[in-house]
């Protein structure tokens, strides 16, 4: 759902500084790039420090990459498949690397192993969620499911709760709490749109299985009759 809205406004919001890059001289598969090391850094160097506030603004800043690589390439006119290939899969190494800091997190200094588990079932469930629609999608499916939380929910709501969880440093009482709210939900909502999308792909690999049974049916009755 934020994929739809969130994406569109933002994509506009975005395209003059997109045009300034590629006025500088600046590649959409550099900004990928740099998009998502500094999506890593946040993670991987914030989050196990219990600094949650301060790495989600570094996540932030970068995380927009996600919209301004793609807005350079149609700018451009040199959107292709490696830059599509380039920008999907590190959407998913960034992606394991803020789940990965919060379990690291969580491992460490935050002792709780339950929220650890979480935390890796969150990264491994967002990895399979994305890899059920890109396989339905290579089989020749069209998927078409829109998934209770998929990856723009799943940012949106560790990425507000860790931020907000990280005022507890600076006083604010309780709302550290936020975060593990935030990742039993992504991870129930993450299992609710795997189930969906793999409840979808079997109905949908049925009903084209059926059509071309009912399209080939025919014909090899008739070569049959031939022979």
């Amino acid at each position: 759902m934020l994929n739809k809205y969130a994406r569109a406004f933002f994509t506009r919001v975005l395209t003059p500084f997109a045009a300034l890059l590629l006025r500088l001289g600046v590649s959409p598969d550099a900004v990928t790039l740099i998009g998502t090391a500094g999506v890593m850094a946040g993670a991987l160097v914030f989050f196990p420090m219990g600094e949650f506030f301060w790495g989600t603004i570094v996540i932030t800043i970068f995380v927009f990459s996600d919209l301004v690589d793609g807005n350079m390439a149609r700018q451009a006119g040199i959107s292709s498949r490696w830059g599509a290939f380039l920008d999907s899969t590190l959407d998913r190494v960034a992606d394991g690397a803020i789940f990965a800091g919060f379990a690291l997190w969580y491992a460490g200094s935050g002792d709780d192993n339950i929220l650890c588990a979480v935390a890796i079932f969150c990264l491994a469930s967002g990895q399979v969620v994305s890899y059920t629609k890109a396989r339905g999608e290579s089989i020749g499916l069209p998927v078409a499911v829109n998934g209770l939380v998929e990856r723009a929910e799943r940012l949106v709501i560790s990425l507000v709760a860790a931020g907000l969880a990280g005022l507890h440093k600076f006083g604010v009482p309780g709302i550290d709490v936020l975060l593990p709210i935030a990742l039993w939900i992504v991870a129930v909502g993450s299992l609710v749109t795997l189930v969906q999308r793999v409840v979808t792909v079997r109905r949908e690999s049925a009903e084209a299985d059926a059509a071309e049974a009912a399209a080939s049916g025919p014909a090899g009755r008739g070569s049959e009759a031939d022979r």
